[in-house]
């Protein structure tokens, strides 16, 4: 068994499956890997889904507090992207953000990239709104 197989046979995601899709041609760099802001919108297309869920209305994206590309997305594979609300204050929710590739659709699952992401909720106008008190209970701080 590869180091690689015996990795990913240790490594589970965290979080939830939010979403799945497979990464196409037209999605590629110059080095033919898939495009890294094509990863990144994927996970905040994940994110947002997560997040608007949690708040249980319309939420935007105002940070990513970290990015880390671990492995090349390849043409092919299919993009698992896992969310988990961390932390949660007045109007705004922290999430982990994980995505991980199923090698050729099917295959050895691996992550590839991990990301710290911050939404607001906001009203019909774009303005923070309070997240409810019963949602907020879950995250004491």
């Amino acid at each position: 068994m590869t180091d690689a197989a015996k990795q990913a046979e240790v490594e589970l995601p965290v979080g939830e499956l939010t979403t799945r899709t497979m990464a196409m041609p037209a999605d590629t760099n110059a080095s033919g890997d898939i495009f890294g802001g094509w990863v990144v919108s994927q996970m905040d297309i994940a994110g947002g889904i997560c997040a608007g869920q949690f708040a249980q209305g319309r939420v935007v994206t105002v940070a990513i507090d970290s990015m880390t590309f671990i492995r090349p997305v390849k043409v092919g594979d299919v993009l698992c992207v896992y969310t988990e609300v961390t932390k949660v204050g007045r109007s705004s929710m922290e999430l982990n953000i994980e995505a991980w590739a199923l090698r050729h659709r099917f295959g050895l699952r691996e992550r590839v990239t991990r990301a710290k992401f911050t939404f607001v909720a906001v009203d019909d106008e774009g303005r923070p709104r309070e997240i409810s008190e019963e949602q907020r209970k879950a995250f004491p701080d």
